[in-house]
């Protein structure tokens, strides 16, 4: 297939005084199967919506192939049309055998594109835009975070439809995905873009390379550094003790200095001050050329978190436990029994739609009612609860939600809201690598990354017992993964999370409880 050709690409929103992009250069094949990574906020959607020619910019992008875009923009009207309705308006000139034969890949259904959107789960919803996607001929596709919000069974089946694929660039923070699905990958480094030949972790073992040598090499060079500055500070005395001597002399100890002498130091010290000066600015050159191999490094900050252990063993403990929605026909799982002790990560798993979240909102309000009695036959809202459910007295939960739609205002008004400490907030988020440069704006205009890592940074300095996290991680980059990961296993919280990331869940789980 055709190359993509960037050459000197420059870009930056008005409203920000910061660039995206700055003199960018790198060539791609259209036939690879690209994977894309970067920090969020480092400019992976941006990059995508400038191939399909949606802002303007300097520099040059050249492509002799069409790029198409995932997923496809859904309006609030388009809920009661089909998806056989809207695939041409989605990708034109699409044929509709090509779509089944797509959709026979994904093991679904061909009945789906004839129902209303809006009847269609979020997986459906994906897997036929995909099918949609994938059914022209020669397209470079653009592949914007396709496996957020779905459950394992979905991702695994999206993995496989997209392992068999090439011409594609892969938006994905999901280790497991990228190492399934690429050859090649493009990453946005701190001042840098990287292309390289196969997957996320094999990228990633150069990368540990490289940065473990920058940093023996930097170890070497600050020595040589701090030698280069004594040599430096040194000339500029020698110059400055010389041209001191211009003035005033003892007669008797420098019996063969005259007056006229003053002349021929001032001409001396000149001289000398000027070779101190082109001298320096070679010492100031190779030192900012040294200082300047860490640029690139990843660094996995560390981040710290205030546990609280409860005087009870048992926070949380299921038995027989059912829950039904109230216009349901039957429930939607039921003779469920587990526990959280001290010290557990229990993993929920299952099928979206299985319950988890509900289940999740059952314990929250269990706890807020400071229960510790069996709910027999309880209600909460348009749930009915039957079974037992047993929350610990006075347990201090710290939640996070897998909806951001809430997030409104400045950061210094979530802390507020919150009870967090507004400086320790901007330091964590800081920590998570949120540019400065975004605690001016409103939490609305962040990204969906950015918005995740407000919660995680909220839930972060909230002294609980039990931290309940749902979905935490979808739109969070892979640098922060491994953060938190690093945090779990040094603090070792009691936790109930959702999440669908297999390799957090295989590095972080002691339980997982499957409904």
């Amino acid at each position: 297939m055709a190359q993509m050709k960037v050459n000197d690409l420059s870009f930056s929103y008005e409203s920000s005084f910061d660039p995206i992009f700055e003199h960018v250069s790198f060539t791609l094949d259209t036939s690879w199967k690209l994977g894309f990574i970067g920090r969020n906020g480092k400019g992976k959607t941006t990059f995508l919506n400038l191939l399909l020619g949606k802002y303007e910019y300097s520099g040059s992008i050249s492509c002799d192939v069409r790029c198409d875009y995932f997923p496809y923009r859904i309006d609030a009207e388009d809920l009661e049309r089909t998806a056989d309705e809207l695939m041409e308006q989605w990708k034109p000139g699409v044929e509709n055998w090509r779509v089944m034969c797509e959709l026979a890949e994904l093991s679904v259904d061909p009945e789906l594109l004839y129902r209303p959107l809006r009847t269609l789960s979020f997986g459906e919803k994906t897997k036929v835009m995909l099918a949609v996607l994938f059914a022209g001929e020669n397209d470079f596709l653009l592949i914007d975070e396709p496996t957020n919000h779905l459950d394992q069974e979905a991702r695994e089946l999206v993995k496989s439809y997209l392992a068999k694929k090439k011409g594609f660039i892969l938006v994905s923070h999901d280790r497991d995905l990228l190492d399934a699905c690429v050859d090649h990958v493009l990453v946005i480094q701190k001042t840098s873009i990287d292309v390289q030949s196969g997957n996320f972790s094999s990228w990633w073992e150069n990368k540990e390379r490289a940065d473990a040598f920058a940093k023996a090499e930097n170890e070497k060079h600050l020595k040589e550094i701090g030698r280069l500055k004594s040599t430096m500070q040194q000339s500029q005395s020698w110059a400055t003790k010389n041209e001191n001597t211009k003035i005033g002399y003892d007669p008797i100890k420098e019996h063969d200095r005259s007056k006229n002498t003053r002349s021929y130091i001032g001409a001396k010290t000149k001289k000398m001050e000027s070779r101190v000066k082109v001298f320096e600015q070679r010492m100031e050159k190779n030192i900012r050329e040294k200082e300047g191999l860490l640029n690139d490094v990843e660094q996995i900050r560390d981040l710290r978190l205030s546990p609280m252990t409860h005087f009870r063993d048992r926070l949380v403990e299921t038995r027989d436990l059912s829950l039904q929605y109230k216009d349901a026909e039957k429930p939607v799982f039921t003779g469920l029994t587990f526990e959280i002790r001290n010290g557990e990560r229990v993993f929920l798993k299952g099928r979206n739609g299985c319950g988890k979240t509900s289940l999740i909102k059952a314990i929250l309000k269990s706890a807020d009612d400071n229960h510790d009695a069996a709910k027999e036959g309880a209600t909460d809202g348009n749930l009915l609860l039957n079974g037992t459910l047993l929350t610990a007295p006075h347990l201090k939960i710290s939640y996070i939600d897998q909806d951001t739609s809430h997030l409104h205002g400045d950061l210094r008004m979530h802390a507020f809201e919150n009870g967090v400490d507004y400086s320790l907030f901007l330091a964590v988020l800081r920590q998570l690598s949120l540019e400065q440069v975004q605690f001016d704006k409103n939490i609305e205009d962040f990204s969906e990354g950015q918005k995740k890592k407000v919660l995680i940074a909220t839930s972060l300095l909230q002294p609980a017992h039990l931290y309940i996290w749902d979905e935490p991680l979808n739109y969070v980059d892979v640098f922060s993964r491994m953060q938190l990961e690093k945090l779990i296993s040094e603090y070792q919280p009691s936790m109930l999370i959702v999440e669908h990331d297999v390799r957090f869940r295989e590095k972080m789980a002691t339980k997982v409880v499957e409904l």
